[in-house]
């Protein structure tokens, strides 16, 4: 199976510096980082740790719900998947993520509802980034 690479070039300190991400593996795009734009409501055309795990757990969580919904007999049709990734002050010291919503719409023919429901929760527990994620709560909203 194949690995991935982004690589972040920092400068300065963690309240007045910033960085850029280069997501090196497939050379899609170079995307700018900030801890003040990090911990603030707007972003203003940075991305952040964070907005990048929620992007990589959609991407997961569709892919690994399109193969067991198709596994169990469905044919997925649409799915539209969101993650919403908190970063919080932690009681420790510093910053954490206290927790993931993740949250789906979608159809498949060929499944009731209860079989997509208990596939979407499957899913979660399965995709690879889910795991990766063990240290952290994702509720499926």
């Amino acid at each position: 199976m194949a690995t991935r690479t982004a690589r972040t070039a920092w400068t300065g300190s963690l309240a007045d510096g910033s960085g850029e991400v280069t997501l090196a593996s497939s050379g899609v795009g170079t995307f700018a980082v900030s801890f003040p734009k990090r911990a603030a409501d707007d972003a203003d055309g940075t991305t952040s740790p964070e907005e990048l795990i929620a992007a990589a757990l959609t991407s997961c969580y569709a892919m690994q719900f399109s193969a067991l919904l198709g596994q169990a007999g469905g044919n997925p049709t649409s799915l539209d998947v969101t993650a919403e990734v908190d970063l919080a002050p932690d009681p420790a010291g510093g910053f954490h993520i206290p927790g993931i919503r993740l949250s789906v719409t979608g159809s498949a023919d060929g499944l009731d509802d209860a079989d997509f429901r208990r596939i979407a929760q499957e899913a979660k527990a399965t995709c690879p980034v889910s795991k990766a994620l063990a240290g952290t709560t994702i509720t499926l909203v």
